[in-house]
Formats: structure tokens, C-alpha cells, sequence
């Protein structure tokens, strides 16, 4: 069984903050831990799409529940 991601809940932060919490959080981690961030700001959405492809961390999914953005990233 996987191990399980951090979690980094960046609710009630607006643009660019999420993202840049979670930056911070995966130069913490080691090749291949997950980190799952929990957001309110539907901003992030595009934040995070952008930020995998550039970045070149995989983001494994994302989805909305309840108001709240679910991402799960996989470090590089």
C-alpha cells in the first residue's frame, strides 16, 4: 500500500499563496512523496495546472468537493 501524501490545508488563502505553500512544502519532500493540498481559492485551479507543467511535478488528480479543491501532487 502507497504510503500517504501530506496533506497542506491552504483554506481561506487567496492567489498566489496556495501555490506558493505548497512550493515550499514539496522542496521538503523527497522524489516521488505525495502532497495532497486542500484550497478554497478558485483561482488555484489553474495555478496548479500550470505550476505541474512547468515545474514538472505530476499532478496525479484534482477535484472539487463541497466547495473546497482537492490536489494531489506527486514531487519529481
Amino acid at each position: 500500500m502507497p504510503p500517504e501524501p501530506a496533506v497542506l490545508d491552504v483554506c481561506g488563502l487567496n492567489c498566489p499563496m496556495p501555490l506558493l505553500k505548497a512550493k515550499k512544502a514539496l522542496n521538503e519532500m523527497a522524489s516521488e512523496e505525495l502532497l495532497q493540498v486542500i484550497a478554497t481559492d478558485p483561482g488555484s485551479v489553474r495555478d496548479f495546472e500550470v505550476f505541474a507543467r512547468q515545474s514538472g511535478n505530476q499532478l496525479v488528480e484534482h477535484h472539487i468537493e463541497e466547495g473546497k479543491y482537492f490536489y494531489l501532487l506527486r514531487k519529481r
